[in-house]
């Protein structure tokens, strides 16, 4: 791992395979740690270089005030075009997972030509918040379980794997993943401050970001190979939200993991990085 200086800010980086390979930029959701390992070095032994990174105000990345971001999500996508030109410059498949496949979107309609590629997986077309009508929202009963729940000391690393694990399990994702994900994101956070913890694990930043404006009307424009992943029991984001994605980018494919929740699982590795390697 690595620090890498994008649009006047520092982002956070770790690196897979050649250096001359193909660049696969993946884009966090909010940390790196969102993709597992297996995916990464998948995509590397397929030929690619595939970098992960954390956004703003995780991981690595500078970090300000995570509960009053100075920044956009046109800032994020603009982040993601400068780290693909740091890179070598050569064009680069943009891949995000759930808010940071929204600011795959947005960067792949903001910077033409920077991207060869686009991989959206277990994200939506319009920004947190209320959802469009014809969307599915998440699933209620689901979200009073997760929320329902009290939070943990967020500068105890072992309560917060564990709350990390029960969230998980309400999901349906894999609670023993999660644990070990939360631990190693708690490693790599700056300190111990409980906000800046907070804002590793949960990503907190996103709902106080300017989004504006839409872009769910703008999807038609990307002209770029596109693979859309959507797990069928995604009670976060349902897999409506992946399915509109998909009609509305011209020629996208879509990828439904009928087994999975929000988190990529294990079990789907290999298929979501065959789908991805087909993509030029």
């Amino acid at each position: 791992m690595t620090t890498v200086k994008a649009n006047d800010i520092v982002l956070g980086i770790e690196s897979f395979g050649a250096e001359d390979a193909p660049p696969v930029l993946l884009v966090g959701g909010t940390t790196m740690l969102s993709w597992p390992d297996a995916l990464c070095e998948r995509l590397a032994a397929g030929g690619r270089r595939v970098v992960r990174y954390d956004l703003r105000d995780s991981g690595e990345s500078t970090t300000g005030d995570p509960e009053a971001p100075a920044y956009t999500l046109r800032d994020l996508a603009a982040d993601a075009a400068a780290l693909a030109e740091a890179l070598g410059g050569a064009r680069a498949h943009l891949a995000g997972i759930g808010v940071g496949g929204m600011v795959a979107q947005v960067a792949a309609l903001d910077h033409p030509g920077t991207f060869s590629a686009l991989t959206l997986v277990g994200t939506r077309a319009v920004a947190p918040g209320p959802v469009d009508d014809d969307l599915p929202d998440h699933d209620g009963a689901t979200m009073g379980r997760l929320f329902s729940s009290p939070m943990p000391d967020w500068s105890d690393r072992e309560a917060v794997a564990e709350f990390a694990a029960a969230g998980a399990e309400v999901m349906g994702d894999d609670p023993a993943a999660a644990r070990s994900v939360a631990a190693r994101i708690w490693d790599r956070t700056p300190g111990t401050d409980p906000q800046v913890q907070m804002a590793n694990q949960l990503g907190m930043v996103f709902s106080r970001l300017d989004c504006a404006p839409r872009w769910r009307e703008r999807l038609p424009g990307i002209d770029v190979p596109t693979l859309v992943v959507h797990g069928r029991r995604d009670p976060f984001f349902p897999v409506g939200n992946g399915e509109a994605i998909a009609r509305e980018v011209p020629g996208a494919r879509l990828l439904v993991l009928e087994e999975a929740a929000t988190a990529i699982r294990a079990a789907d590795v290999g298929e979501i990085a065959e789908a991805m390697l087909t993509l030029r």
